[in-house]
C-alpha cells in the first residue's frame, strides 16, 4: 500500500508531507484548491509524462517520491527481485523534473528508465479518474476492462505471441512471393555464373600454385642457365672456384695455427664453410637436374593461367578471391530457392502458426464469454444499489467478423436498457451523463475487487451523484476499503463521511505566492468540513447534526 507521499515545488505545492492509513481516506477541499494535485503528483511517480510546466514557479526543480509497503504484494515483490532492485519490504519511488523539463526517476535510490517505472507503478496503485466514464464508451477500454477483471495476462500473452509468431511467418511467404519474380531473374545470372565457375572448377589454393608453377616454368631457362652459373663459381671453375679458394686457405690457416695457437678455431671455422658450400653446390645441382622444361606442362599451366585471369576480370574479383567469390555465389542462390515446392512448404507453416493463433484465441474468448456473464450479474445489480432499480446491464462478446489482432479474434461492446421496455443499446447511446457515472461507478467498483492491486484511487469519479445514492457510493467504497486501501477525491458529503480517515485541502497566498496544503482532520474538524459540504457557507447546527450523522452511519 501507499505509506507515505513527498510532493516539493510540484505546480502550485510548495512542500507537502502525506501519511496514509490503511482502509478509505477522503480527500475534500474547496473548488479550486487542488484537490487532485497529489493525485497528480503520484502519477509522476508512476511513469506519467513530465512537463518544464510542472516546476513550481521560480524554483530549480520538481521532486515527488512515493514510498510503498510490499507487505503481501508479492507481484511486486519478484518484480524487483527480477530487475535487482528488491532493498527491503519498503519500495521507494522517485521522479525529479529540472525547469527546462529533463526528468530523472529512481527506484530506491538507483536510476532506472521510465519504461521500468510504469511497468512496476502498475503492480502498486490503480488510478481511476475522474473521466473514466468517457472512457467507458470506447470498445478499447471496455475490452481492457473485462480483461483485467478477468485476469486474462497470462491468456492475452499466450495469444500475442502467437498471432506475432503467425503474422512474421505470413508476412515472409507474401515477401517470398512479391519477390519471386525478381528472384527467378537474378537466379538465372547466378546460375549462369555459377556454371562458367563451376567449368573452371578452381581449387582452393589453387591460384598460388598455378602462379608459382607459371612463373618457374616461363623463367626455366634463366633459372638454368644462372643455376649452371652458381656451380662454376662454386665447384666446377677449372681455374677458380670457391671451394678451391676455401680449402687454399683453411691449409694456410692450418699451418698459422701450428706457429700461434691462438688461430687454432680459425681452420674450424673454413671447414664449416666448406661443408656449407659442398651442401650449397649438391643443392644447385639437384635442382638444375631437376628443372621441368616439357613443353606439353609449360602450354597447359599457362592456358590454365590465362583462364583464372580472365575469369576474375569477368567477375570483377582478384584472382586470388576467385574460390571465394565461387562459394558466395552457391550461398546466394541457395538462399533464392524459391521453388514451388518450398513456397507450398512456407504456406503450410503459415497455416500451422494461424491455427495455433486460433487456437488461443479461442480459449480467450471463451474465457471472456464467462466472466462477461459474472459481470453482468453483478454490475445489473451495483446498478440497482445505484437508484438505477430497473436497469439491466450486459457485455456482449462477439468474435464474429473481427479482423485477428494481439488481443484475438474479440470485439466487446457493453449494453445496458435503463428503463422497462426498452431494447438494450451501446451505454453511449441510452444513458444520460448521471446514468452514464453511476455505470461506470459501478464498473469500477466491481472490477477494482479482482485487481491484484494494494492501492486503489479514485479521482472525483462520482461526478453526477448526489442524495441517497451518493450514500450508496461511499458504503461501496467503504467495504472496498475494507479488502485494500483506497483513496478518494470527492466533493460530496455522504462518500466523504464514509472514510476512515479524511484529508482536507486548502490554498493559501502568500507573499504574492499561491501555495497548496493537505492535512489530516481530526474528528471536529471533519464534522466542520461535511457541514461545510452539506450546506456550503451557511453552517448552522442543523447541517452540523447532519455531519454528525454521516460519520456515525458510516
Amino acid at each position: 500500500m501507499l505509506a507515505h507521499l513527498s510532493v516539493n515545488n510540484f505546480a502550485i505545492v510548495k512542500s507537502l508531507q502525506l501519511e496514509l492509513s490503511k482502509g478509505m481516506t477522503t480527500i475534500t477541499g474547496e473548488t479550486g484548491a487542488g484537490k487532485s494535485i497529489a493525485i497528480d503528483a503520484l502519477g509522476l511517480c508512476l511513469g506519467g509524462r513530465a512537463e518544464a510546466s510542472m516546476v513550481r514557479q521560480g524554483e530549480e526543480k520538481t521532486e515527488v517520491s512515493a514510498a510503498f509497503s510490499l507487505e503481501n504484494n508479492l507481484h511486486a515483490t519478484r518484480w524487483l527481485e527480477d530487475n535487482e532492485l528488491l532493498d527491503s519490504n519498503d519500495c521507494i519511488l522517485r521522479r525529479t523534473i529540472t525547469k527546462d523539463g529533463r526528468s530523472r526517476a529512481f527506484i530506491n535510490g538507483s536510476p532506472v528508465p521510465l519504461s521500468q517505472l510504469k511497468s512496476l507503478g502498475q503492480l502498486l496503485i490503480n488510478i481511476h479518474g475522474q473521466h473514466a466514464h468517457h472512457q467507458l464508451m470506447k470498445s478499447e477500454y471496455q475490452l481492457a476492462m473485462l480483461d483485467q477483471y478477468a485476469g486474462h495476462l497470462n491468456l492475452l500473452k499466450s495469444t500475442r505471441n502467437a498471432y506475432q509468431t503467425w503474422r512474421q511467418a505470413d508476412n515472409n511467404l507474401k515477401q517470398l512471393r512479391e519477390n519471386s519474380a525478381q528472384n527467378q531473374a537474378q537466379k538465372q545470372l547466378l546460375e549462369y555464373q555459377i556454371k562458367e565457375l563451376n567449368e573452371l572448377s578452381l581449387g582452393e589454393e589453387e591460384y598460388e600454385e598455378l602462379e608459382q608453377e607459371h612463373k618457374r616454368l616461363s623463367n626455366s631457362g634463366e633459372l638454368a642457365s644462372t643455376c649452371q652459373q652458381a656451380i662454376e663459381l662454386i665447384y666446377e671453375g677449372e681455374e677458380v672456384n670457391a671451394l678451391g679458394i676455401l680449402q687454399s686457405a683453411n691449409h694456410s690457416l692450418i699451418q698459422l695455427a701450428e706457429l700461434d695457437e691462438k688461430l687454432a678455431e680459425l681452420p674450424n671455422m673454413l671447414a664449416e664453410a666448406i661443408i656449407q658450400v659442398e651442401e650449397a653446390n649438391s643443392e644447385l645441382r639437384n635442382y638444375l637436374d631437376n628443372i621441368d622444361v616439357d613443353p606439353a606442362r609449360m602450354s597447359f599451366v599457362e592456358e590454365r593461367f590465362s583462364k583464372v585471369m580472365s575469369m576474375s576480370r569477368k567477375h570483377h574479383v582478384l584472382p586470388e578471391e576467385l574460390y571465394q567469390h565461387h562459394q558466395d555465389l552457391l550461398a546466394q542462390i541457395e538462399q533464392l530457392d524459391c521453388s514451388d515446392e518450398k513456397l507450398d512448404e512456407l504456406a503450410q507453416d503459415v497455416e500451422t502458426k494461424y491455427q495455433a493463433f486460433l487456437s488461443s484465441a479461442e480459449k480467450l474468448h471463451k474465457s471472456r464469454c464467462r466472466y462477461a456473464k459474472e459481470l453482468n450479474k453483478l454490475i445489473t445489480e451495483s446498478m440497482h444499489e445505484l437508484s438505477m432499480e430497473k436497469a439491466q446491464f450486459s457485455i456482449e462478446v462477439s468474435n464474429q467478423g473481427t479482423h485477428p489482432s494481439p488481443l484475438g479474434l474479440d470485439s466487446v461492446c457493453f449494453v445496458v436498457s435503463t428503463n422497462p421496455g426498452q431494447p438494450m443499446q451501446p451505454i453511449a447511446k441510452v444513458a444520460s451523463g448521471g446514468e452514464l457515472s453511476r455505470i461506470s461507478l459501478a464498473i469500477q467498483v466491481i472490477t477494482a475487487q479482482k485487481v491484484d492491486t494494494p492501492s486503489l484511487i479514485f479521482d472525483e469519479v462520482d461526478v453526477g451523484i448526489s442524495g441517497p445514492t451518493a450514500a450508496v457510493v461511499g458504503k461501496m467504497l467503504r467495504k472496498l476499503g475494507e479488502s485494500t486501501q483506497v483513496l478518494c477525491v470527492t466533493h460530496l458529503p455522504q462518500v466523504a463521511g464514509c472514510g476512515h480517515q479524511q484529508l482536507f485541502v486548502a490554498k493559501q497566498t502568500k507573499a504574492g505566492k499561491t501555495e497548496t496544503q493537505m492535512n489530516q482532520l481530526a474528528e471536529e474538524q471533519r464534522v466542520a468540513e461535511l457541514a461545510r459540504l452539506l450546506g456550503g457557507s451557511q453552517i448552522t447546527e442543523s447541517t452540523l447534526a447532519n455531519a454528525r450523522e454521516l460519520l456515525i452511519a458510516a
